[in-house]
């Protein structure tokens, strides 16, 4: 009779191996439980939708329950999914973390670096930041997505982007920033107007313009309305267009029309619809345009907005970024902003 082994492959028993889920397979079933659409989930993560939903129910299978409710209409996620897809997402961001620091220990300034910037500042200043990249840092793969801010934030927080270049303070908790520069807004305005070209500019005029304005969603929008809420203008009506409510315009009484990009802001100032603000930044290209545009500084404290690079804070990365920002204020400097000497 032969007795080694014994029990050596008891199915369920205390030395029985239990099978591991596949990334893969955790990857599948956080994109469906983030979409909870099938065909999103696959386009998200770059996997073909049969593909997927073979990893879920292999993922299912190995973990011995049920993550999803299925039916021909929707996808619903079980009470165990529910629990599951937050250990899931965590195990995800783990492993990205790990994989980002290998990178970083192996190579500094190597691998992909996303970066995310604001409408209002990514036609001004990307030329300088992919000219001190590529010069400075050649290995770095900078990939460029434009969004506006919420989108921005909420990307950085999820790991889809690694770092930020936006106007700041944004508030948000777990998010550290790095200064950059101030720089001050200056008022555009059609040729003729009283106030075109003129310096000294007093902020109190703000109350009795024409003020066109970017739309919903655009931090600079939200800085606008904030200036002209310090020189005493309530501002309530901003985001009607000029058609609405009946009759044509009133002389002296406010312009509510407003753009999606400072290009239009400017070309609406240029056709006599009003005023409106720009960082100085945005002057050379935006006024550039037309001709028919006349610009004029404030008195001091003129109106001004910070920009800064942002990250999570406790990034693996976060030396790297510390280094760029040093960099990215001594390339900032032969423009028309006041850089900080500071990382605080």
């Amino acid at each position: 009779m032969t007795v080694g082994n014994v029990g050596a492959k008891s199915v369920g028993g205390a030395g029985a191996k239990r099978r591991q889920p596949t990334l893969a397979q955790l990857r599948a079933f956080a994109a469906v439980a983030e979409h909870l659409h099938f065909r999103d989930a696959a386009a998200a993560i770059g996997m073909s939708q049969p593909a997927l939903s073979g990893a879920v129910s292999a993922l299912e299978e190995t973990l011995g329950v049920t993550l999803l409710e299925r039916t021909t209409r929707k996808v619903l996620l079980s009470g165990a999914g529910e629990r599951l897809a937050v250990r899931a997402k965590a195990v995800l961001e783990e492993v990205g973390a790990l994989l980002e620091e290998a990178e970083a220990v192996r190579a500094p300034f190597t691998g992909a670096l996303r970066l995310g910037v604001i409408p209002t500042v990514a036609p001004y200043l990307l030329p300088t930041v992919l000219r001190l990249v590529h010069e400075r840092y050649p290995l770095l793969d900078l990939q460029v997505h434009e969004e506006q801010t919420a989108s921005l934030v909420d990307g950085l927080h999820s790991g889809r982007l690694d770092l930020l270049l936006l106007a700041v303070p944004l508030g948000v908790p777990g998010t550290r920033e790095l200064p950059l520069f101030d720089e001050d807004f200056v008022l555009v305005t059609p040729p003729g107007h009283r106030l075109g070209g003129q310096e000294g500019i007093p902020r109190e005029v703000l109350k009795e313009l024409n003020l066109l304005l970017l739309d919903e969603g655009h931090c600079l929008r939200d800085q606008a309305l904030e200036i002209c809420r310090e020189a005493g203008r309530g501002m309530s009506g901003a985001g009607r267009t000029s058609s609405e409510g009946g009759g044509g315009r009133r002389e002296g009484a406010p312009v509510t029309t407003t753009a999606a990009g400072l290009s239009t802001l400017v070309q609406l100032v240029a056709g006599g619809l009003g005023c409106t603000l720009l960082p100085r930044t945005a002057v050379t290209v935006e006024t550039s345009r037309s001709s028919r545009l006349l610009t004029g500084s404030f008195a001091a404290p003129a109106p001004t907005r910070r920009i800064a690079l942002a990250m999570r804070a406790g990034a693996v990365r976060g030396a790297e970024y510390t280094e760029l920002a040093a960099a990215l204020r001594e390339a900032l400097r032969p423009l028309p902003v006041r850089v900080l000497d500071t990382d605080d």
